[in-house]
């Protein structure tokens, strides 16, 4: 496996470099770009799901030992700049890696991609945005999210129904994303909406969701995927008993255990 480290893919004026870390190992069956969570607010590439800070090695090069080679990419947070510039990040990093991949080593074309909570968001976004890109290194061809947003109107409510406070102003994690009160800002809302852009030429889906989570509860995953269904396309949300937001109640065998599933989702063919 070899590490390519600060490599940077899009240079915005008036921001920091925006950059990826890139694990590939031997022989790659598919580049998988990942998004780190945080609320749109916190979180950077080094960063993997959950609790695998203390795994030996890291999750990163785990999951590169596993044949996906796998890029963890920056995206500006919401307190730099609001949507839709962090999913015009990831568009930059997915065209960019599509350009630069043979350069690392990475002659597959098949483009896989992968976030957790705000990175699931942003990565559900991006693999239906691009669902009709006939050009296969710029179309993520199957998407992993871990308890993802994909319903921003809905969240509030969702929160509500699992016993959370809801909040839908502009302090809120969804309102500093957006730059303001959800109620006065309906078109961006739908805009950043995964379940707003569902076509039969979605990929396939795998949702990882803890049916304890109350920060973005399992409905969220559950409606996307519904909708995904109902086009047409292949969705499956995988239910953790007893789990909240990031799994922090899941020991290391288990941990390993999703993230090996995640990762033989996104490495198996599809036709």
């Amino acid at each position: 496996m070899t590490a390519y480290r600060e490599v940077v893919f899009a240079t915005w004026p008036g921001f920091r470099p925006l950059a990826l870390d890139l694990y590939v190992p031997a022989r790659p069956v598919a580049l998988c770009v990942y998004l780190h969570g945080g609320g749109w607010r916190a979180g950077t590439r080094a960063e993997g799901p959950g609790n695998v800070k203390n795994w030996r090695p890291g999750f990163f090069e785990h999951v590169a030992g596993l044949g996906l080679a796998i890029a963890s990419v920056d995206y500006r947070l919401s307190g730099e700049v609001t949507f839709p510039a962090q999913a015009d990040d990831v568009g930059a990093a997915l065209d960019f890696l599509a350009a630069h991949r043979d350069d690392y080593g990475i002659t597959c074309d098949r483009t896989v991609i992968w976030g957790v909570s705000a990175g699931g968001h942003l990565a559900a976004l991006a693999a239906l945005t691009r669902a009709a890109d006939r050009r296969p290194r710029h179309r993520p061809a199957a998407a992993v999210c871990w308890y993802p947003v994909t319903d921003l109107d809905a969240l509030a409510k969702d929160i509500a129904d699992a016993g959370g406070r809801p909040d839908r102003g502009p302090q809120s994690r969804e309102g500093a994303l957006l730059g303001g009160s959800l109620d006065d800002l309906p078109d961006l809302v739908t805009a950043a909406g995964p379940v707003h852009h569902v076509s039969p030429a979605a990929p396939p889906f795998l949702f990882l969701h803890g049916d304890a989570d109350v920060a973005v509860p399992a409905q969220q995953s559950h409606r996307l995927a519904e909708r995904l269904l109902a086009a047409g396309a292949e969705a499956t949300v995988d239910l953790i008993p007893g789990a909240g937001h990031m799994f922090p109640e899941l020991d290391e065998p288990t941990t390993r255990a999703i993230t090996h599933r995640s990762a033989q989702f996104l490495l198996r063919p599809v036709p």
